[in-house]
């Protein structure tokens, strides 16, 4: 192939694990509808680790739990589409979403006893989950499972099958919960903030185990937090919610390093180690609107410091510059840029 023949190839893109298109979801209460999500878009490719990060109430969990089809009633997805390897999964029917859940797609929540069975042994329940999806005998689901766990880095993998959930601590189980998320070596995988409320050295053992096996098995990983500092050694993108919408996205580089939405930039600021020693943590002023009874034009404008009568309006998410969008009329440090 001469050089003219490289220059006129055609660029190959990886097809997307993971698109989301103008995804709504709302909750449809005795106090009125509650727009939980709003107009989210999402692309995630193979291999990649996006960070989905906002304020409790953001919308952050509900947008994981919608993707893979686990809004319970009263909610339920009122817009959008989520093309999973191109199919979309708000079209398939209940048997279909479970033969994806747990097999190509795998969510991590963040209390491991919403995966693990108090009254079952490790083992019988990553056996079960092993062979729910394959046929696998009984021992060899075992090996398999065993392996699992050390990939975790689970010392004495075959003591810990054998114990119960209430027999191993808070990071042990949370690593137990991820192995069976990991079984079947998942296309996706949403953990919705499943480090949290573990020791910050624990903490930061699973984070580098987590990356480490998402690279080698090339899964895509959405990872739901309110940590910036753990988006910022995990992730690879990063996208910011407020008020169930996502405001501004990117690669993790570019949205830490100079964000352009006022929120993500009062997300930053009020981080301790940006404050000086000894002088009140900065924060952002103001409470988020109520999704009840949400305001018009921008959510974020009454707490907003560059706001102006523009905000009146609602602002439209648009591209920057290629993989960079945010949903601001003054992006960026001031009016008019």
């Amino acid at each position: 192939m001469n050089l003219a023949e490289i220059k006129a190839a055609p660029v190959v893109v990886p097809e997307a694990t993971l698109e989301v298109r103008h995804l709504s979801t709302s909750f449809y209460t005795r106090a009125g509808v509650l727009p939980a999500v709003r107009d989210v878009s999402l692309r995630l490719q193979p291999g990649r680790i996006l960070g989905l990060v906002g304020e409790s109430g953001s919308g952050k969990s509900v947008t994981g739990f919608s993707i893979l089809g686990l809004v319970d009633a009263p909610g339920r997805i009122s817009g959008g589409e989520v093309l999973f390897k191109g199919r979309d999964l708000t079209r398939l029917s209940a048997r279909e979403l479970r033969q994806l859940q747990g097999n190509r797609i795998a969510m991590i929540f963040q209390d491991p006893m919403m995966t693990l069975n108090p009254v079952l042994r490790v083992d019988t329940q990553m056996i079960e989950a092993v062979r729910a999806h394959s046929s696998l005998s009984r021992r060899d689901a075992r090996e398999h499972a065993s392996r699992t766990l050390a990939l975790m880095g689970i010392a004495s993998p075959e003591e810990r099958l054998n114990a119960y959930p209430h027999q191993l601590s808070g990071g042990m189980r949370q690593r137990v919960a991820i192995a069976i998320a990991l079984l079947h070596a998942p296309d996706l995988i949403i953990a919705d903030e499943p480090t949290t409320a573990l020791d910050v050295t624990i903490q930061a053992q699973i984070l580098s185990e987590v990356q480490k096996l998402v690279r080698q098995q090339n899964t895509s990983l959405i990872w739901i937090t309110h940590d910036l500092s753990v988006v910022a050694g995990l992730a690879d993108d990063v996208a910011v919610m407020y008020a169930g919408q996502i405001v501004e996205q990117g690669s993790v580089g570019d949205v830490l390093d100079r964000p352009l939405h006022p929120y993500t930039q009062g997300l930053i600021d009020s981080l301790p180690s940006r404050n000086q020693r000894g002088q009140r943590l900065r924060q952002i002023p103001g409470m988020t609107p109520d999704l009840l009874s949400m305001p018009a034009g921008c959510a974020f404008a009454e707490r907003c410091p560059r706001a102006s009568a523009v905000c009146a309006e609602e602002p439209e998410s648009r591209e920057i510059e290629p993989g960079r969008s945010v949903r601001c009329f003054h992006p960026g440090g001031g009016h008019g840029q």
